[in-house]
């Protein structure tokens, strides 16, 4: 690699911000390809079906991670609803075993950021805004950057603070 092209692969990856800082932006790139999940999910299906964001991702009420649920929990429904799908019969073996389903994460910010879904939908922010169509998806790719840019966007656009701190923990 040049040094033109490693200069120019660094700052594709880093961006300053206000204090002068530079922060790294490592997140889910927009347009990513959909990623196969151990077990196959449409969350158009569950959408039709009258679920919400919440009955699954509870957690985002109060939390910093809006969580995922347990595969117990997707049983109380498929317990009767498409029972004998192999993908099913894999759900019902893990709930029967206690274990926990594998997703695949699609949507991470470095672990130097703090982001805390509570604050954010205290604030009216709704769940679209972030993770795009998701109740229109059968399968889910990230569609929405999380790099530091679209947040400061989004915090400019609401006037909301931009101030480093509020994400970051600097010199600590």
């Amino acid at each position: 690699m040049t040094r033109l092209t490693a200069a120019r692969w660094w700052r594709s990856r880093f961006r300053s911000c206000a204090a002068g800082v530079w922060i790294a932006c490592l997140s889910a790139a927009e347009g990513e390809k959909p990623v196969v999940q151990p077990i196959p999910f449409s969350h158009k299906q569950h959408a039709g079906a009258g679920l919400k964001c919440f009955d699954c991702h509870g957690g985002a009420k109060e939390n910093e991670r809006a969580g995922l649920p347990a595969a117990q929990k997707c049983m109380l429904c498929h317990a009767s609803i498409k029972a004998d799908s192999p993908a099913i019969r894999k759900m019902a073996e893990a709930a029967k075993a206690g274990e926990k389903i594998a997703w695949v994460r699609l949507y991470k910010v470095p672990d130097y950021v703090f982001f805390n879904h509570a604050n954010h939908l205290k604030g009216g922010v709704e769940c679209v805004s972030c993770h795009g169509p998701v109740a229109t998806r059968d399968v889910l790719a990230a569609e929405i950057s999380t790099k530091m840019q679209g947040c400061v966007t989004c915090h400019r656009q609401r006037q909301v603070s931009t101030e480093c701190s509020l994400c970051h923990q600097l010199g600590q």
